[in-house]
């Protein structure tokens, strides 16, 4: 499977991030990617108001991006916003491609580090996949990296690529987390893991509201073993790559935890 990390800097303009997400898939479509990924919040960056632009996984916005998908014959995994119950959003993966367009809500929500994305945020409730060159892809946002049994449910269903687009806050220490999360759960799940987070806005002189987890780039494809195999560094970047799909059923057979798990311990 070719693979596109695009890693961004997205705004408050959804019509300029439109732009952006065009720019980078017809990028990744002449170097032959099946899958181009974005990252979370690409409809609109945290920090602004999203209520006013959520809409619904068939609203223009989305449209625009599976009409993009088709166009170049690949699948766009990006972060947009819909409408949510009480005025709030649910924070969504839309997955558009030539056979259609889904959306992953984010199950866990980021109420942590002084931040509470469950204020305006609806969380979602179930797993899911897409198919992608013949293969099962896991689809998982942000603060979802830190909860294995996520990782683990996505993998009995099949998938042997597992996705993480994100807007990672910045910090000490949190770089190093992001990373460390992404190896462990390709290691939980003997999973090739692609994990897409926001470019630092500051690489490119774009203001942001500090309080708001904005992104500090470090997108990584980390293979089912644990080894991190591609790794970018802060600022925005399109980096096409071939994950090697074959390597998960030998990892899996070599290191079987998906089997010897017991369940029904916590």
């Amino acid at each position: 499977m070719r693979v596109a990390l695009a890693q961004i800097v997205s705004t408050a303009d959804t019509d300029a991030n439109l732009r952006t997400v065009a720019e980078y898939s017809e990028r990744a479509a002449e170097q032959r990617a099946d899958l181009v990924v974005f990252p979370e919040a690409t409809m609109r960056a945290f920090g602004h108001p999203l209520r006013e632009i959520a809409e619904p996984i068939d609203g223009p916005w989305a449209r625009s991006v599976h009409e993009l998908a088709e166009r170049l014959g690949v699948t766009i995994v990006v972060g947009m916003f819909t409408p949510g119950d009480g005025g709030r959003v649910r924070n969504t993966l839309l997955a558009a491609g030539p056979g259609g367009r889904v959306g992953y809500d984010k199950i866990h929500l980021f109420d942590a580090f002084g931040f509470r994305e469950s204020r305006g945020v609806q969380a979602g409730d179930d797993p899911v996949t897409i198919a992608v060159a013949g293969e099962t892809v896991g689809l998982t946002t942000c603060y979802d990296i830190r909860f294995p049994d996520l990782y683990t449910a996505l993998a009995h269903a099949g998938a042997r690529v597992q996705v993480v687009s994100a807007s990672w806050g910045a910090g000490p220490g949190k770089l190093a987390q992001w990373e460390l999360l992404a190896r462990a759960r390709a290691l939980d799940t003997t999973s090739a893991v692609i994990a897409v987070g926001q470019a630092d806005p500051g690489t490119v002189g774009v203001d942001v509201d500090p309080s708001a987890p904005t992104g500090v780039g470090g997108s990584v494809v980390v293979s089912p073993f644990g080894e991190v195999l591609h790794r970018l560094g802060a600022e925005p970047e399109l980096l096409v790559v071939d994950v090697d799909v074959a390597a998960v059923a030998d990892a899996r057979m070599t290191l079987p935890v998906l089997d010897n798990r017991r369940s029904g311990l916590a």
